[in-house]
């Protein structure tokens, strides 16, 4: 009898630390936390960051497939041939430097 008669005389604050409580948790814990929070803002800025890469990416690849198109350039051609495959053209005196000073 005498915890229900405390509980009576108190329900007010049980009620208002139990309201506080859950409102404490759910502040810094669940889906629409504070850490959940950061958590997705770092994922948000990675994001971001993949975008733009892949961004960077398509437009390299346009650039390269506009070169390459039924329009030839043929400058372009020239230097992937003597980058990628080291061949030049007949008659022609290549020179290769190394980096090494010895």
């Amino acid at each position: 009898m005498k915890i229900l008669y405390k509980l009576q005389k108190n329900y007010k604050i049980i009620i208002l630390s139990v309201i506080f409580l859950y409102i404490l948790i759910n502040l810094f814990g669940g889906q629409r936390g504070m850490f959940s929070y950061f958590e997705k803002k770092e994922i948000l800025n990675n994001l971001q960051i993949e975008q733009n890469l892949m961004h960077e990416k398509i437009i390299d690849i346009e650039l390269k497939n506009t070169l390459l198109s039924d329009k030839l350039d043929y400058d372009y051609i020239d230097m992937l041939i003597r980058d990628k495959l080291m061949l030049g053209k007949k008659g022609e005196t290549t020179y290769i430097i190394s980096d090494n000073e010895s």
